[in-house]
């Protein structure tokens, strides 16, 4: 969900700001099982380029991770083929987490909705 128009007209849109809470899903079928919720805020933060900076949590919903989350913060390069950022820490389960997630976009249409695979690599110490 928007929620900061950008404040002039820019071809990257600078300053856009975004609220999100969707799904993640096992697999890339529509009627995979849900264990988790990405939640967080992206804002176009490059004036030359399409560079979102990232803030998402990844809350658990299922199993022994039930309640955890795992937190991501950094840039993403939204039209680079395969995106890395880092994973900066974590709750519960996921306290002292540190590692990488690695995306890349499935499926995207013209009103900017998308799938997004992300492969996670967690060290927790």
């Amino acid at each position: 969900m928007q929620i900061i128009r950008q404040p002039n007209k820019t071809t990257t849109s600078f300053g856009t700001t975004f609220m999100v809470d969707d799904l993640l899903i096992e697999k890339l079928k529509p009627t995979s099982k849900l264990v988790r919720r990405a939640q967080g805020i992206y804002a176009f933060g490059s004036q030359s380029d399409f560079g979102l900076l990232m803030v998402m949590n990844f809350a658990f919903s299922e199993g022994i991770y039930n309640g955890s989350a795992i937190s991501i913060l950094g840039r993403n390069a939204v039209l680079d083929a395969v995106r890395e950022m880092p994973i900066v820490g974590g709750s519960r389960i996921f306290q002292f987490a540190r590692g990488y997630a690695l995306t890349k976009t499935v499926w995207l249409n013209k009103n900017g909705d998308a799938i997004v695979e992300y492969n996670l690599t967690v060290v927790n110490l």
